[in-house]
């Protein structure tokens, strides 16, 4: 009698398991059609900006100080985001020899030209914390005396051409509407709920929450073995496109970094010392443009939407090398944590297109300015 009952439970929930799953594959079939209708192309190959959007930023703005005053390091005011740097390193930028004419836009118009750049690469966090940490990895490129108008009137002689990246191809939120809501949350210690703003699940971001967690990433060996992001778009002469900067070993002497060990807080820092200023050798990376394809759904104002490669591949129009130097002193640290980067010190030909990008405009420039009158008071 209890032999038969346990039978008759065991095929009552083997049935029941099945069901489950196949009601999950059911939803997961209806959610990736629904997905898929409700992002195909074409798109809109200019900026469209939505209402509020303005008042937004200026709330935004509140948010970020305040987090630049939760996190101060002692009495050293840091920056809202990517807060830890690995070190600040010199760079030369070649533009490739045999570059096709029609990527002759803007920085890369001169073929074999040769930039000095400074890149920063650092942690994504907004606390300075263990490297080990899951987390973004930042990198953040310099170009020196670049000729020709700055897209900010009120810096006419900075001269400069900026590219600022991180090491996931799209971002967990999509608009300014969304990031104000998540910032909030962020500055009031709620992470997760920043993706569940109600009880209405209509307004729910679980998509965008799985992308924070994938952005929250293993920390790689070295800096110098990450690819990194844009994410956003920028002009790229006519056309609208995303960089990309990936590592380029082959055009460098081959290395094998020593075994870090990934227990100590700035392993990352160390690695990078290592390669540069102990053995020596140098790294290499290629520089790369995703030109947009507005007949594909690849949008301007969604930075969610990961630009797929099979709607537009990568091109290299660049070579970066990181030549062996040493960066690593007390004075070097110091003026690299005063350097400011921001994706709108350059020139039209690369100007930052979409509704993140014209958020930093204003975030990053009240976030530098209040951050370095409070370091200049101490």
């Amino acid at each position: 009698m209890l032999k038969s009952l346990w039978l008759r439970l065991g095929a009552f929930l083997g049935k029941t398991l099945l069901w489950l799953l196949g009601l999950g594959l059911l939803g997961w079939a209806l959610a990736t059609a629904w997905f898929a209708w409700q992002h195909r192309g074409p798109v809109s190959a200019q900026e469209l900006i939505p209402e509020g959007e303005a008042e937004m930023t200026q709330g935004i703005i509140q948010t970020a100080v305040r987090i630049v005053d939760q996190h101060r390091e002692n009495t050293r005011y840091l920056r809202d985001a990517h807060a830890k740097a690995h070190g600040c390193v010199k760079a030369q930028v070649q533009v490739l020899p045999d570059l096709a004419a029609e990527m002759r836009q803007g920085v890369f118009s001169e073929p074999g030209k040769i930039w000095q750049a400074t890149l920063r690469l650092s942690n994504g966090n907004a606390y300075p914390q263990f490297d080990s940490i899951r987390d973004a990895r930042g990198m953040a490129i310099k170009l020196h005396d670049v000729p020709g108008k700055q897209l900010l009137s009120d810096q006419p002689a900075r001269h400069e051409q900026d590219f600022v990246m991180f090491s996931h191809p799209n971002f967990f939120v999509s608009d300014v509407a969304e990031y104000r809501q998540n910032v909030a949350a962020q500055a009031d210690g709620k992470k997760i709920m920043a993706f569940f703003p109600g009880w209405d699940p209509r307004s729910w971001q679980v998509r965008h929450l799985f992308i924070a967690l994938a952005t929250l990433s293993p920390a790689p060996d070295s800096p110098t073995r990450t690819t990194y992001f844009s994410v956003s778009p920028y002009k790229f002469g006519e056309a609208n496109a995303k960089f990309r900067v990936m590592p380029d070993p082959d055009s460098c002497p081959a290395y094998t970094l020593p075994a870090q060990n990934h227990k100590l807080p700035n392993f990352l820092r160390s690695a990078l010392n290592q390669q540069l200023s102990t053995d020596r050798t140098p790294a290499c990376f290629v520089l790369q443009i995703q030109r947009q394809d507005a007949n594909k759904y690849m949008p301007i104002e969604d930075t969610s939407i990961e630009w797929r490669e099979s709607d537009a591949p990568f091109e290299t129009v660049a070579r970066i090398t990181l030549p062996a130097q040493d960066f690593d002193s007390p004075a070097q640290n110091l003026q690299c944590d005063n350097l400011s980067f921001n994706p709108w010190f350059g020139i039209e030909a690369h100007r930052p297109i979409g509704g993140i990008n014209r958020l930093r405009k204003a975030v990053y420039e009240a976030v530098s300015d209040y951050r370095h009158a409070r370091n200049a008071e101490q």
